[in-house]
């Protein structure tokens, strides 16, 4: 189900429903792509249109993080749970282990993103890999790299690269892949590399990962994280105003069923 947050699109789905949908567009072949939304690149978002058209643009807006999920419920959308990217990552890689879809590894470090795919292929030695690329390359050899993943027949396309990075790389892009299944996965392949390690469980409930990923690399993480919740806590406090005066933002509504992106 699609509904609207402040102005930016979400669908409320939960895991195993995303799964579905991305299990779907490969077996078709149909594209579909998938944006994990957090915090940060909403607020990102209102000043970056590069970023808000890649949003806007996908056909599935996940709720990846405690905070996006938590200000849903407080404006009255019935989000019940978050899906985050690095989960949907690792249940996706599943089914390629499982079905035979091939995926195809896109961006961080060669460092970073081979131990990535070695690891995935020691926990799901079935699968095999479209192709494994680092995403150090320069604007020269980009038709180079979108050649080399068009002719690899993927099945499942995971991008490792940095906002706007990524952004602009799939608007450029995105129509001569090829590939049905599109995910931005942050960094989710240093997760997968075991070179960033995820937050334990109880502090991921407590909605309190960016301050476990602040302790990991203070220098580079602190300015980041300090930044955006602050100006995500303003938003969200001028729009519980402007519900407690009952003039809500005309667009955190939901959409009627068949009428969002996905099923539509």
């Amino acid at each position: 189900m699609r509904a609207y947050f402040l102005g930016c699109p979400i669908d409320i789905l939960t895991m195993a429903e995303t799964v579905g949908l991305a299990r779907k567009a490969m077996r078709s072949r149909q594209r579909l792509q998938h944006v994990a939304l957090n915090v940060a690149k909403f607020v990102n978002m209102r000043s970056d249109p590069v970023l808000a058209a890649d949003v806007a643009s996908s056909d599935i807006v996940g709720i990846d993080g405690m905070g996006i999920l938590w200000g849903a419920r407080g404006l009255g959308l019935p989000a019940t749970s978050r899906v985050t990217g690095v989960d949907l990552l690792g249940e996706l890689l599943k089914v390629c282990a499982q079905e035979g879809f091939r995926p195809y590894f896109l961006g961080a470090s060669p460092a970073v993103v081979q131990q990535a795919a070695q690891r995935v292929r020691d926990e799901h030695p079935s699968l095999v890999f479209a192709g494994v690329r680092h995403g150090y390359f320069s604007s020269e050899q980009e038709n180079e790299v979108v050649r080399d993943i068009r002719s690899s027949g993927a099945d499942c396309l995971f991008i490792g690269m940095p906002t706007p990075r990524k952004e602009r790389f799939l608007a450029a892009h995105r129509d001569e892949l090829g590939v049905p299944f599109i995910m931005g996965v942050g960094g989710g392949f240093d997760v997968l590399a075991g070179s960033v390690l995820r937050a334990p469980i109880h502090m991921q409930q407590l909605g309190l990962e960016w301050l476990y990923r602040i302790y990991q690399e203070p220098r580079r993480m602190w300015w980041r994280y300090a930044r955006t919740n602050t100006l995500f806590a303003g938003i969200l406090t001028q729009a519980f105003a402007r519900q407690a005066l009952r003039r809500p933002p005309s667009m955190y509504n939901v959409l009627p069923p068949g009428t969002g992106r996905i099923g539509g």
